[in-house]
């Protein structure tokens, strides 16, 4: 299933009331990766707006070198763009295309949430993930490929949801082809980086932790320690609060976890 250019340039004209947005497409029947593939066109001209659109990837990756399953059927995309962050505020920039994607996929009825730190869950099953990588030059973070992955007709595991077989069971939602798809997470990364430059961290974290499903949920992290999920930190780092009791007084201690260190898993699905 190779994506449209024209439909998608039409459905982009539509998504941006009809003003000229900043994308580059590029569109590919299969790559190895759509970030590698990206990468590797940056290295000849570098610019922001850049997109490749692959139809399936053959090794496509997560988080933390994991592999990313990406049969035919699924939208894999990589932007380009050219933030001016700290080394340290990387991670902003996924925690910002999560909460963009999943704020717009819910203006059409897909009732998105997000799944600490970068998954995209729709009835408590993952829908989509993001792998952001980054450039470095003089202390600062100059370049960044945003990738990601949506399940849009492609096969998926058991905890896993793919966008076109919930549309079919009776949820009502604009999102009716892959065309719509991509033009509406492409719209999303792009108000979501536009938050961040402009509105602060502050301002985007707390959009994030509205969407965030995790939020009150009982973490455990070891047999020995177990905390309540209270926030997330501007590095990306989940927020824990634990309760000690002390001379029957109540005590709570704060305890931060990296992206990485622990999986929270899914909850059990309602189907």
């Amino acid at each position: 299933m190779v994506l449209n250019k024209q439909k998608l340039e039409a459905e982009l004209w539509v998504e941006g009331k009809n003003t000229y947005l900043p994308f580059r497409l590029h569109i590919f029947e299969s790559v190895a990766s759509t970030n590698k593939t990206l990468w590797e066109l940056l290295a000849q001209e570098p610019s922001s707006g850049c997109v490749i659109i692959a139809a399936e990837q053959t090794a496509g990756r997560g988080q933390w070198g994991r592999s990313w399953v990406s049969q035919k059927g699924g939208l894999y995309l990589s932007l380009a763009i050219s933030p001016q962050l700290a080394i340290n505020s990387g991670y902003q920039l996924t925690l910002a295309t999560a909460w963009g994607i999943a704020e717009q996929l819910r203006k059409y009825g897909v009732d998105v949430e997000i799944k600490w730190p970068n998954d995209l869950v729709l009835d408590n099953r993952k829908l989509g993930g993001i792998l952001t990588e980054t450039k470095v030059r003089a202390g600062k973070i100059t370049q960044a490929v945003i990738g990601v992955g949506i399940n849009w007709k492609n096969p998926v595991p058991s905890t896993g949801i793919n966008l076109y077989s919930w549309n079919n069971q009776g949820y009502s939602t604009k999102i009716s082809c892959l065309e719509k798809l991509a033009a509406v997470v492409l719209m999303g990364i792009d108000s979501a980086i536009q938050c961040l430059e402009q509105e602060g961290v502050n301002i985007l974290l707390s959009r994030y932790i509205k969407l965030l499903s995790n939020m009150g949920d009982t973490v455990e992290v070891d047999q020995d320690f177990s905390g309540t999920v209270v926030g997330v930190t501007s590095t990306g780092n989940l927020h824990l609060r634990k309760s000690n009791s002390v001379s029957d007084a109540v005590q709570e201690s704060s305890f931060y976890l990296q992206p990485g260190t622990i999986s929270l898993g899914y909850r059990k699905s309602s189907d």
